[in-house]
């Protein structure tokens, strides 16, 4: 037995609040990707219930994609990150203002 669509949004929408929370607050890089990631989580469980409530398998193909974009995402934030800790010691979103050309 499946959890009823209203549940399933609830649970979606407080992931991805708890993930746009931590996104406007946190100045560490490493959280801001991890924040992402639950942002994108939340509208992943939305597109799947919608697609279990409809009985489509289209939510299902949009969970893969977004899965595959969060992916090549995160490899390349990750990079991003490491190469700034290489030049300034620190993730601090602060000190990459000190960057700018």
């Amino acid at each position: 037995m499946s959890a009823p669509i209203a549940y399933v949004l609830f649970l979606s929408f407080a992931v991805f609040c708890f993930g746009a929370c931590g996104f406007l607050i946190r100045k560490n890089a490493l959280s801001l990707l991890i924040c992402l990631e639950l942002m994108l989580s939340g509208v992943n469980m939305a597109f799947v219930g919608f697609s279990r409530l409809h009985q489509n398998e289209g939510g299902n193909v949009l969970y893969f994609l977004v899965i595959t974009v969060a992916a090549c995402e995160s490899a390349i934030g990750l990079a991003l990150i490491l190469n700034f800790f290489r030049l300034k010691k620190s993730v601090r979103l602060d000190e990459a203002r000190a960057l700018e050309g």
